[in-house]
């Protein structure tokens, strides 16, 4: 999400959110929806009374949308009032347990359609997560039939990639190890990639890798006026996944613009004000950066 460097800031709000939620902290779910709270509050730069003042015009996190419609439940105490009702406004809710008026699952056609999607080494374990978390399965088997078992890597390895010269081991089951030297990064080319060198078992490799850093940093995006009401920017880093409006539409102060979603959470992006939309500067599958100009509303 970009906001590893501002931990302690996170650390902060998250006490923040949790006391606007009220004090809704018990297990995942919940720890999550306030996290997601408290790194929006940072990314914003929002305190705890701007939250609430402005509620009924940010673009909060989907999770603490459905969190207030009652998608997990009606928490011990009640909703958190009047922050519930100017977040949601005429939104629909949850009445009573949230399961006892979802559908029946069909276990065995969920994992039929999953054999014939993925094929057949779905376990057990994979139908139960399709089940209970569809868009998150889905975007893991993805990235896995690209990266492979990435399980395998230690978590510095992973997050951050090995130091030049660096040997490491890669046990990819028991008994077959690979062993590893990283060698040299060759320069930045016009798609954003890095030839990478390495030693794999004492053989010369090298791949062609996406600098992520470097792609961001050729990021030429305009940016959202903060101080033109009409202009609409990404509350959050992300992707957008969903476009939700057209230019020349009409669209009313708190109507769905589009959605982003990064790491897991997704943000539904809402209308500040009322009036037409002149023109959408962004597209299903724009990467963004905080603040990029998403469109113009004029009223």
């Amino acid at each position: 999400m970009g906001l590893g460097h501002k931990f302690k800031e996170v650390k902060k709000a998250y006490t923040e959110a949790n006391k606007l939620l009220g004090d809704l902290i018990k297990v995942t779910p919940s720890s999550k929806i306030v996290g997601d709270l408290a790194q929006f509050m940072v990314q914003n730069s929002l305190t705890r009374a701007e939250v609430e003042e402005r509620a009924d015009e940010l673009s909060f996190p989907l999770s603490v949308v459905e969190f207030l419609q009652g998608h997990i439940g009606i928490p011990h105490g009640g909703f958190p009032e009047p922050f519930r009702s100017k977040v949601l406004k005429s939104m629909p809710r949850v009445e009573g347990r949230p399961g006892a008026s979802l559908p029946a699952m069909d276990f065995q056609a969920l994992e039929k359609q999953l054999r014939e999607t993925h094929g057949d080494d779905i376990t057990p374990e994979d139908v139960m997560s399709a089940a209970m978390y569809p868009k998150v399965f889905q975007e893991f088997k993805e990235f896995t039939s690209t990266f492979g078992p990435v399980d395998c890597l230690h978590t510095r390895l992973f997050l951050d990639g090995p130091k030049i010269a660096e040997e490491f081991e890669v046990e990819l089951e028991r008994g077959k190890i690979l062993h590893i030297k990283a060698l040299a990064l060759g320069d930045l080319n016009k798609a954003g990639q890095r030839e990478v060198f390495f030693e794999l078992n004492g053989q010369l490799r090298s791949v062609l890798v996406k600098d992520t850093v470097a792609m961001k940093e050729m990021h030429f995006h305009p940016k959202a006026l903060k101080d033109v009401r009409g202009q609409v920017g990404a509350p959050m880093p992300g992707k957008v996944v969903e476009v939700r409006v057209k230019e020349g539409q009409r669209v009313e102060k708190g109507q769905p613009l589009c959605v982003l979603s990064a790491m897991k959470m997704e943000t539904v992006v809402n209308s500040p004000l009322s009036g037409s939309v002149t023109k959408i500067y962004v597209t299903t599958d724009s990467s963004l950066e905080g603040d990029d100009l998403i469109l113009e509303i004029t009223e």
